[in-house]
């Protein structure tokens, strides 16, 4: 088999994607491609099917919700959707990054281009709320259909539990469902 010789993945994004390239960030070793979030499936295409890049495997998506009350931070967007991607041939990896505004964030699906991000997307839907254009079966995955809101939202209000001490235990018994008789 005749293996294409390898090319950087930033330079060639950099120069065939100018428009949508915003930043690269390289932290331990593990870089990080920043692109406007209209162009990722074009971007993802071309990372996988040009020739010395070959990003052939979506390993992972990960959603981080950059929530502030206040609202002065300095991220152009509340939500970083990452997709984690693999070149098995040249053995690396390669991380590319969007940034999505707003309580209703929307981006297209990937699923034509590697048909493993169904589950990934449904996943990120149901517990951050990333709605993805085109998806064939956006629906909840892990919490049950009637559930309201996304729960690893940083504005999802927690349920709490007052921890049992001994200071406090007659006050948490009352509250306790015990077996009656």
């Amino acid at each position: 088999m005749n293996v294409p010789n390898t090319i950087d993945p930033v330079e060639a994004v950099k120069e065939a994607f100018s428009d949508a390239f915003l930043d690269v960030v390289n932290f331990r070793d593990e870089t990080t491609i920043v692109v406007e979030s209209g162009k990722l499936p074009e971007v993802l295409l071309y990372l996988r099917n040009t020739a010395g890049l070959l990003y052939n495997f979506l390993s992972d998506i990960s959603v981080v919700d950059y929530y502030e009350p206040v609202g002065n931070h300095k991220r152009p967007g509340r939500f970083g959707v990452c997709y984690h991607i693999y070149s098995m041939i040249h053995n690396r990896r390669l991380r590319v990054k969007v940034y999505l505004d707003g309580d209703e964030p929307t981006i297209a699906t990937i699923t034509d281009i590697w048909p493993a991000a169904n589950w990934l997307e449904r996943e990120t839907y149901d517990l951050m709320g990333i709605t993805f254009a085109g998806h064939p079966n956006l629906s909840r995955i892990m919490m049950p259909a009637d559930w309201v809101g996304h729960p690893q939202r940083r504005d999802y209000p927690l349920g709490e539990e007052t921890v049992q001490f001994s200071f406090n235990a007659d006050e948490i018994m009352k509250y306790k469902p015990f077996a009656k008789e």
